[in-house]
């Protein structure tokens, strides 16, 4: 599941994400820092990617060569969701 990072609805990302490509929803950028899952905002140049050039604008399209479209899916679980998924795996083995 892929969300917008603006509207935060779930949105088909193509295969490869372009520079002018946009959300259907709400008109924002979508190859940009914010949806990208090498984003956060706790790293130096708030990017997990240490040889990627520094983004000003992370809401703005880029042309860095790291991006990846984040995965959304565990992004908005709570803290009671992952330790239920996590019962549930370790319930697997045993």
């Amino acid at each position: 599941m892929t969300l917008c990072h603006k509207c935060k609805n779930e949105i088909n990302v193509p295969k490869i994400v372009g520079r002018k490509d946009i959300c259907p929803l709400c008109q924002a950028d979508l190859r940009c820092c914010l949806n990208c899952r090498h984003y956060d905002p706790n790293y130096y140049n708030q990017c997990h990617e240490s040889q990627a050039e520094r983004v000003l604008d992370k809401d703005r399209a880029n042309f860095c060569d790291y991006f990846k479209f984040k995965d959304s899916a565990s992004e908005g679980m709570t803290k009671g969701d992952k330790d239920s998924s996590r019962k549930k795996l370790d319930d697997l083995f045993k």
